[in-house]
C-alpha cells in the first residue's frame, strides 16, 4: 500500500458532465491530471446492473460521484454496486459524493402504514460498504442522524449568496427573500443573512395533497424583487404559483434559487409561462436538453464547491470552512468578478 495514496474519482451514469467538471477543478487544485477511473457500466438483458473497473484501487482513497436522481432507483442501484465492487476490491475507504440525496422527502412517517425511506437508503449504503457521505442541501438536516458514518451536507446558500450578490450588485437594497412554505423559513433565513436582506413566508393551505386551495404572503413585498428560495423544485406548481401571489401583493419582480432542478413533467413549460424573470438552479442533477433551452433558467456549477471538499475530506482539513463566503469567494473567483 503507497504511504500517501491519491483521492481517485470514480463516476456512475448520473452525471457524468458533473463528475468530468470536478475532475477538472481538482486537476487545477492539485496540478496534475485528476480523471475518473475507467469503469464499464453494463445492463443485461433484464437490466441487471453489471459494473468492472478496469483500474487497481487496492488501498486507494475512492470517491464515487453519483446523484440518485432520475432514474433514482437505477442510480442508486449503480452506487450501491460499484461501492460493493470497490469494496471487494480493497479500497481503503470509500465516499458516496452524492449531489442529489433521492428518497430524502420520505424522512418521517406522515401518516400510518408508511416507509421511512431515507433511513432505509442511509442503511443500503452503509451496509453496502460507503465510509463517508458527500452531499448537498439535504432535503431534511435530520436526515444525517440516519447513518452510522460520518456526513457532510453542503450548503448551496453561500453560492447563491454569490451569485445574488453579483447579478443585483446595483440593487441589494431592493431584494426580499422569500421562504415558499413554512418549512423552508430556516434555510430562506440564512441566505437572507448572507446578502443583508429582509424575509417574507408564503403560507399555503392544501385542502388535499397535491392541491393548493390558499396562499397567504406574510411579510410586506410591495415594491420590492422577491427571491424565492428552496432545496428541490419538482413539478414547480407551488413555485410558479407562489411567484403569481408575489406579484399580485406587489412584488416588482420575482426571481427562484432552488437547490435540486428536478423538473419533472410540466415543469420546464410552467416555469417559461410564469412571471418569474429567471429560475437559478445547480448542476446537482444533470439538466436536459430541455431545461438548457429554456430562456429562464439559469445553472450555477457546483464543481468548484465539491472538488474542494473532496480534497478536504481527503487531507483531513476543514469541510465546513466551505459555509464561508471569504472561502468560498476564491473558488468561485473566475465566475463572480467584481463582487
Amino acid at each position: 500500500m503507497p504511504a500517501m495514496t491519491e483521492p481517485k474519482l470514480i463516476a456512475g451514469n448520473a452525471n457524468r458532465p458533473l463528475a468530468n467538471a470536478i475532475a477538472r477543478r481538482m486537476s487545477m487544485h492539485r496540478g496534475m491530471n485528476v480523471a475518473p477511473i475507467e469503469v464499464r457500466v453494463e445492463r443485461f438483458n433484464d437490466q441487471e446492473i453489471f459494473i468492472e473497473v478496469y483500474e487497481n484501487v487496492r488501498g486507494e482513497d475512492m470517491y464515487i460521484i453519483q446523484p440518485t436522481s432520475n432514474p433514482a432507483n437505477d442510480n442508486l442501484m449503480e452506487l450501491l454496486i460499484m461501492t460493493d465492487a470497490l469494496k471487494r476490491s480493497s479500497a481503503s475507504r470509500i465516499t458516496a459524493v452524492i449531489p442529489y440525496f433521492g428518497y430524502a422527502r420520505q424522512d418521517r412517517r406522515t401518516k400510518a402504514r408508511t416507509p421511512i425511506s431515507a433511513k432505509l437508503v442511509a442503511n443500503l449504503l452503509t451496509e453496502a460498504g460507503v465510509d463517508r457521505i458527500l452531499t448537498l442541501d439535504l432535503h431534511a438536516a435530520q436526515i444525517q442522524g440516519f447513518f452510522d458514518i460520518p456526513v457532510d451536507n453542503l450548503y448551496a446558500a453561500p453560492v447563491f449568496a454569490l451569485d445574488i450578490k453579483h447579478h443585483f450588485r446595483n440593487r441589494l437594497s431592493d431584494l426580499m427573500v422569500v421562504s415558499p412554505d413554512v418549512g423552508g423559513v430556516a434555510r430562506a433565513r440564512e441566505l437572507a443573512q448572507r446578502i443583508g436582506a429582509p424575509l417574507a413566508i408564503v403560507d399555503k393551505r392544501r385542502e388535499k395533497p397535491g392541491e393548493i386551495a390558499e396562499m397567504t404572503v406574510i411579510g410586506e413585498v410591495t415594491g420590492k424583487a422577491c427571491i424565492i428560495v428552496d432545496d428541490i423544485c419538482d413539478t414547480a406548481g407551488t413555485l410558479c404559483k407562489a411567484a403569481q401571489v408575489l406579484t399580485e401583493h406587489g412584488a416588482t419582480e420575482v426571481h427562484a434559487y432552488i437547490t435540486h432542478g428536478v423538473l419533472s413533467g410540466p415543469a420546464v413549460e410552467r416555469v417559461e409561462n410564469s412571471v418569474m424573470k429567471s429560475l437559478v438552479i445547480t448542476d446537482s442533477i444533470e439538466p436536459t436538453e430541455l431545461v438548457k433551452g429554456a430562456k429562464n433558467i439559469r445553472i450555477v456549477p457546483t464543481a468548484p464547491m465539491f472538488a474542494q471538499a473532496i480534497l478536504n475530506i481527503w487531507n483531513g482539513t476543514s469541510v465546513s470552512s466551505l459555509f464561508e463566503v471569504d472561502t468560498l469567494g476564491p473558488i468561485y473567483e473566475g465566475l463572480y468578478t467584481g463582487n
